[in-house]
């Protein structure tokens, strides 16, 4: 899908300047690479200029077969190290939504979704699968698919988890620490709102919200005081915002990873470096008291 938001004009275009780069340095054998495959797309206009065929997207074996062969040809690679289920193939609230709804429409089972990726792995052509904007049951549906019929066990759930919305810790947290399927946390950052940019009505040049206005998942009741609040508390302790909000992921123990992004060598410096923080416990006790005052403001 990627760049983002996602357009016809780019669609691929990340996959491709990373292959580029594969094939300039060769240093493929030096990375861990993860691409993913989009999810129902009757959401969000259908996404029907992904496929050759114009259908909707969905998780089909022919939509994921040609999926993984269209990140192969792009990224200059024969195999995926990661590949993940960008969304679920099922209705469900995803992206901020708050309300479940039409539970009752049909999705692509769990056992053919695992089937048409085992078959990849089989190949070679992918070396672990995961989920991404996954739920508790979906993921304990997978889990319990791949050990009844001997198919791929899902390795990590990428979803958002950040200072602002710590949604994951409710049903999710348990699952990633027991069921060894660990978290990928994008958004760490909230899409650059936990570092304060955007207080008091700003907009930096360049920002985000500035070339691309999809903020109002931050923007709701009680998301900028709960900001402000974070902010204050880096200043007190002399970090950086974004120090504290990175770190903050780095030190839950159910995220594997923290995915960083970064427009500047002064924001990956500033990314890289918060991994060196120390987390205290009395960091640990002031950002637990401001998420009891302002729970989740930006889910």
């Amino acid at each position: 899908m990627y760049s983002s938001p996602p357009d016809p004009r780019t669609q691929g275009n990340t996959e491709r300047q990373i292959g580029s780069w594969l094939k300039k340095t060769g240093k493929r054998d030096e990375i861990v690479l993860a691409s993913k495959v989009a999810g129902r797309g009757s959401a969000f206009g259908g996404l029907t200029w992904m496929r050759a065929d114009g259908a909707p997207t969905r998780h089909t074996k022919a939509q994921i077969d040609e999926a993984v062969e269209g990140s192969l040809k792009r990224l200059n690679t024969d195999y995926l190290d990661l590949y993940q289920l960008h969304w679920p193939d099922r209705p469900v609230r995803v992206f901020g939504g708050q309300t479940f709804k039409d539970y009752e429409q049909d999705y692509e089972t769990f056992g053919d979704i695992l089937e048409a990726l085992d078959a990849h792995v089989k190949k070679g052509t992918i070396r672990a699968i995961g989920v991404s904007n996954e739920f508790p049951w979906g993921v304990m549906r997978f889990l319990a698919e791949s050990e009844s019929r001997g198919l791929p066990r899902i390795a990590s759930i990428q979803n958002a988890y950040h200072l602002a919305n710590r949604t994951f810790e409710y049903g999710l947290a348990e699952i990633a620490m027991r069921e060894q399927v660990g978290l990928l946390a994008y958004s760490p950052l909230a899409q650059g709102a936990l570092t304060g940019k955007y207080l008091d009505g700003g907009l930096p040049p360049g920002s985000r919200k500035a070339l691309y206005n999809r903020m109002q998942r931050y923007e709701g009741p009680g998301a900028e005081a709960a900001i402000r609040a974070y902010v204050d508390l880096a200043a007190r302790h002399g970090l950086d915002p974004a120090t504290l909000a990175l770190k903050f992921c780095d030190a839950r123990p159910f995220v594997t990873s923290t995915i960083i992004g970064a427009t500047s060598m002064e924001q990956l410096k500033i990314a890289i470096d918060a991994f060196d923080l120390t987390w205290t416990d009395e960091l640990e006790k002031a950002v637990n008291a401001i998420h009891a005052a302002q729970p989740n403001p930006c889910p």
